[in-house]
């Protein structure tokens, strides 16, 4: 027989001390609330202990003889009252959102929903038991190790970040065994590491981790939600990736990742839940205290605000709302040693309550937070509310996805005009962007591709979205590309096309990795990963979504990226710590950028003003004394120029990196330098990256790691 006392309010979850577990559950609105023990595998609890105490809207309890591995759930008793909205309803367990581990996928039936489905009100409560088709929580120890003092924080001007899926990055590669491939422990890998060192990369950004669902509609389907983009707790990591490894696997790659000099960013996802609008299931939060975790229509409190088009947005407005996601942030860091996260839709998390403010509550929470102020912040810069856009609009300490960068950048490699004056503030940091809020370049995230939309493969083979295998009869995903076929939909084996869809790839790749900020680069684009058109492949758990190891397109585009990478890190010039504003240099002719016409002469108004200028140079400077200047030349023309070399900006100059050669280096020594008043060749779509040679030549810029 269990013998439970009064235990504590905190911490919340259930945590173990070696003789028995602590169970805290928050919950402003609940009478009552009933801890589930299961037996794994079972369909029904085998015991139901009340839990005797409550103290500041925490119920809560100690039970003796309880060890680590014991499935738990939750039964919540409240008042049912969706016009006030109260759904509390204790046929339906539910999962704490503390919870540590997770045990179980939904099995999807109308027994998971509070209400009864099928009739025309959604009041009507439903008195059918969830529990066989539920998930459950697991106790854990919790004597896991605290990470946050051996991390090695990078700064944010030396990171290149991967975004990659744990299951589509290992799935297929032919040196991990079938018990590693789709695992956390995959990602340890020896030949995964290598390859990314290869590339560069500093940091690996995984797309969403914590526990998720996969959405009814899709199941019916026979897909399922692969991104992971429809959390229900915030603290396990998805089940399905554990393998063998368990959460150990999980520890054991970030680890190994980070003797390898690469951090783990998470892909977090806290504006919305899996249990959807109003009419949605009844899976953790909406049952414990559907008032308190999200934002109700406040003229119609049985309806969801949805500013995610997810049909929720978690209220982070609401103290207990804005612990549990600090908790939840701070546990990924000690416990697991990750160094930063992404979060999507972030807008979400700064309205305080309904409207966007720089100064949210939970923003200032983190910069004061002694572990998550030392850790990467990425915010998605929008959701869909009113007023939802902000790029640009996040608080010191922040980065942010610069999707204006990755529209511009593609419009000007396929040619449209009066892109050159946006795509030069891109090149330059963004100042426009992120200055007004006291940030440095590196609060500009720069990517041609990620996730959401297309591969870069597919920007350059596809000029209409191709989402017909995701059963919505191709009205899903974006239709606003600005990709370019070069003259075929789709594969196509005319020399001439791949050359040129080629050295497209190529021209975006080397923009993303010379522009001021931190560059990002989607997983495959350096193999020339392709997903066949589809732009929003969020349910493709097959080869459209993962990566192909057996089949390379172009063998040499991960040597080029790498050469990139390399190029990016030896130049000081290539990722500065200040924005470039023109200042003239220790009183010298030459300023910290200059922007160049092809006949040598400065841009002036008539040349910032011709929106069918499509060649132009940059040459920069950096702020450390001795550090070399760097001259690049784009031409996004169909045509080759001759660009000359003006005496004001000096030189003499050395061709060191050029994207009509397939691995981009130029050979040292292959190519005379070129002189003040010297003209150098620029080709058709083509950029040119040139050096003032010191006086040691083994300090110049270019070649490989």
């Amino acid at each position: 027989m269990i013998v439970i006392e009064e235990g504590v309010p905190a911490p919340l979850g259930a945590h173990f001390d070696g003789r028995g577990v602590n169970f805290a559950l928050f919950s402003q609105n609940a009478t009552a609330v009933d801890l589930c023990l299961f037996d794994p595998g079972e369909r029904h609890e085998r015991q139901v202990v009340r839990l005797p105490c409550r103290t500041d809207d925490v119920f809560h309890g100690y039970l003796h003889g309880v060890l680590p591995g014991q499935h738990y759930g939750y039964r919540v008793h409240g008042p049912w009252e969706p016009a006030h909205g109260h759904r509390f309803n204790p046929a339906k367990l539910v999962i704490d959102p503390y919870a540590r581990e997770i045990a179980g996928r939904i099995r999807w039936n109308d027994s998971v929903y509070g209400y009864r489905r099928g009739i025309q009100r959604e009041d009507v409560i439903d008195r059918r038991d969830s529990a066989p088709s539920m998930p459950r929580g697991i106790v854990t120890r919790t004597d896991t190790p605290d990470f946050t003092q051996t991390q090695n924080h990078r700064p944010l001007s030396e990171t290149v970040i991967y975004e990659a899926h744990v299951k589509a990055l290992t799935m297929t590669h032919p040196a991990l065994t079938e018990a590693e491939r789709g695992t956390y422990l995959g990602l340890a890998h020896p030949a995964i590491i290598e390859h990314l060192l290869k590339l560069g990369v500093t940091a690996l950004e995984l797309l969403p981790i914590q526990a998720f669902a996969d959405d009814r509609f899709l199941v019916e389907k026979g897909l399922v939600n692969f991104w992971g983009y429809q959390p229900y707790n915030y603290f396990a990591p998805e089940p399905r990736y554990l393998g063998e490894g368990g959460t150990g696997g999980l520890r054991f790659a970030i680890r190994e990742l980070a003797a390898a000099g690469i951090e783990t960013l998470l892909d977090v996802v806290y504006n919305h839940t899996a249990e959807g609008d109003h009419t949605g299931p009844t899976l953790s939060f909406r049952g414990i205290d559907n008032l308190s975790y999200y934002k109700l229509k406040p003229e119609n409190l049985r309806e969801d605000v949805d500013c995610t088009g997810c049909g929720n947005t978690l209220d982070i407005a609401n103290p207990r709302a804005m612990q549990m996601v600090l908790d939840s942030l701070r546990h990924w860091v000690q416990s697991y040693g990750i160094a930063g996260f992404r979060f999507d839709l972030a807008t979400s998390l700064g309205r305080a309550p309904y409207d966007f403010s720089h100064r949210a509550a939970f923003f200032q929470a983190l910069r004061q937070d002694p572990t998550l102020a030392r850790v990467k912040l990425i915010a998605e810069p929008w959701d869909i509310g009113h007023g939802g856009y902000r790029l640009g609009g996040y608080p010191y300490g922040w980065s942010e996805w610069n999707d204006q960068f990755r529209d511009t950048l593609r419009g000007f490699w396929r040619g449209d005009h009066g892109t050159l004056g946006k795509l030069t503030q891109g090149l330059s940091g963004s100042r426009e962007i992120f200055s007004p809020s006291c940030r440095a370049p590196q609060a500009s995230i720069n990517y041609a591709a990620s996730h959401d939309g297309y591969t870069l493969a597919d920007v350059v083979a596809f000029e209409q979205k191709h989402n017909y295998a995701n059963g919505e009869d191709n009205r899903d995903g974006h239709g606003h590309n600005l990709s370019r076929n070069y003259g075929v939909e789709g594969p196509s084996d005319d020399p001439a096309i791949l050359s040129l869809r080629a050295r497209q790839t190529r021209n975006m790749l080397a923009t993303v990795f010379l522009a001021q900020g931190v560059p990002m680069l989607l997983m495959g684009d350096e193999r020339g990963r392709s997903q066949a058109g589809n732009n929003n492949a969020y349910c493709q758990d097959n080869a459209v979504g993962w990566m192909d190891w057996a089949h390379d397109p172009d063998p040499d585009l991960a040597a080029f990226v790498g050469n990139l990478s390399a190029l990016r890190r030896r130049c000081p010039s290539l990722h500065r710590r200040h924005f470039l504003v023109g200042a003239r240099v220790d009183g010298t002719d030459l300023r910290d950028v200059h922007w160049l016409s092809p006949d040598g002469t400065e841009m002036d108004g008539d040349a910032w003003n011709d929106g069918g200028r499509q060649s132009f140079g940059m040459q920069i400077g950096n702020d450390i004394e001795g550090a070399q200047r760097v001259l690049v030349l784009m031409n996004a023309a169909e045509t080759p120029c001759d660009f000359r070399l003006a005496p004001t900006i000096g030189g003499p100059w050395r061709r060191v990196f050029d994207t009509a050669l397939a691995t981009g280096t130029v050979p040292p020594n292959t190519v005379p330098t070129v002189g003040e008043g010297g003209t150098v060749a620029l080709a058709a779509r083509n950029i040119l990256v040139l050096k003032a040679p010191p006086a040691d030549s083994a300090d110049a810029c270019g070649g490989t790691a």
